[in-house]
């Protein structure tokens, strides 16, 4: 089976709503772009919407936190990286994407552009998966460990994730520069793509998607575990009485002691018992669902993407223009995941809103 070569040439495999002859035709108008079909356009105006609902998304979710005193605090500025890193995924790299697929996946550009696609588009795509396994991480050490991770180190703790987050997606674009890992433009195929040295390869992919994967994948487990093992054993009327007799005869001697315990014990076991356990069980479904579409959405392109250099057998253009494109969509989804399940930003939404009628 002939495989398309990729988007637009899919395209020309539909009928083409241009006249294929005249001097009004697309041919003649423009030698070096293939004709599209109805098909064709619909396709690449909607992959045009997605970059730039991708971006306006991402910039409303950054302007919020930067206008909302409360959300200049943990977990914000986690989410604030990974905004960042998204509208510079759509800012900078899907329109470049968008040029090359209609190009027919040939690069007309020149090195230097190429070069710097290239480096934007492994340097923010790998910055986006990371922030959303530094999002994982600070939920999963909230609820587990509560009491010993205070705002104070939760503060530090986020600021060193986001730091290494940059610095390992510096190192993992820059290094076929840096360090002439693998070659990305071929001048005589058109070519532009990242580096296919077998070791670069490995390199990558490991350090950008396959070791962030087995974190949030094992961030998840003891989330679930931990909220399974809290459902297990609650019981109805937690709270245990102190019997009359020894309350009072505690409270002759200390009676301000004998106050405090119970009114800790309380509101330990009631209030504070049933306020967590809602809080745990809306960010183990966020968490969840983050971990769920960053997977769906990446798993298909970083396994072609470690395949190909090893294997004889070449992945129809196509298919890696599809699978690019909803590793694309990841930055699309980050946003709307994480404004959903928190009401602050709702609110948030609709004051900014409001303010510029």
């Amino acid at each position: 089976m002939d495989w398309p070569l990729n988007f637009t040439d899919a395209f020309l495999t539909l009928p083409s709503p241009f006249p294929t002859n005249g001097s009004s035709s697309p041919e003649n108008l423009s030698p070096h772009l293939p004709p599209l079909s109805i098909f064709g356009v619909l396709v690449l105006t909607l992959l045009g919407l997605l970059a730039v609902a991708t971006f306006t998304w991402n910039l409303l979710v950054l302007a919020t936190i930067l206008r909302v005193r409360t959300f200049h605090r943990v977990p914000h500025n986690l989410v604030a990286s990974m905004a960042i890193s998204d509208v510079l995924v759509a800012a900078l790299v899907m329109p470049l994407s968008l040029v090359h697929e209609l190009s027919g996946r040939r690069w007309k550009l020149g090195r230097r552009l190429c070069q710097l696609w290239i480096s934007c588009d492994v340097l923010c795509c790998t910055a986006s998966i990371w922030n959303v396994t530094a999002i994982a991480l600070d939920r999963y050490w909230s609820l587990s460990r509560h009491l010993e991770y205070t705002l104070r180190i939760r503060k530090r703790i986020s600021n060193v994730m986001i730091t290494l987050t940059w610095l390992l997606s510096a190192v993992i674009s820059l290094a076929p520069l840096l360090f002439g890992w693998g070659e990305t433009y071929w001048a005589d195929d058109e070519e532009c793509q990242v580096s296919r040295e077998p070791s670069y390869t490995v390199f990558s992919t490991v350090g950008a998607f396959y070791l962030p994967l087995c974190v949030v994948l094992f961030v998840y487990w003891k989330i679930y575990k931990a909220a399974k093992f809290r459902i297990g054993s609650k019981k109805p009327n937690s709270v245990t009485p102190v019997p009359e007799v020894v309350e009072v005869n505690e409270a002759l001697h200390r009676p301000q002691m004998a106050f405090t315990v119970r009114h800790a014990m309380v509101t330990f076991q009631t209030d504070g018992d049933t306020w967590r356990e809602k809080k745990e069980k809306k960010a183990a479904i966020m968490v969840g669902i983050l971990i769920g579409v960053f997977v769906l959405c990446w798993i298909p392109f970083f396994i072609t993407e470690l395949i190909s250099p090893f294997s004889s057998y070449n992945i129809p253009p196509i298919w890696k223009s599809i699978f690019l494109w909803l590793g694309y969509s990841n930055s699309f989804f980050n946003p709307l995941i994480y404004t959903a399940f928190n009401k602050n930003y709702n609110s948030a939404f609709k004051t900014f809103f409001s303010r510029q009628r």
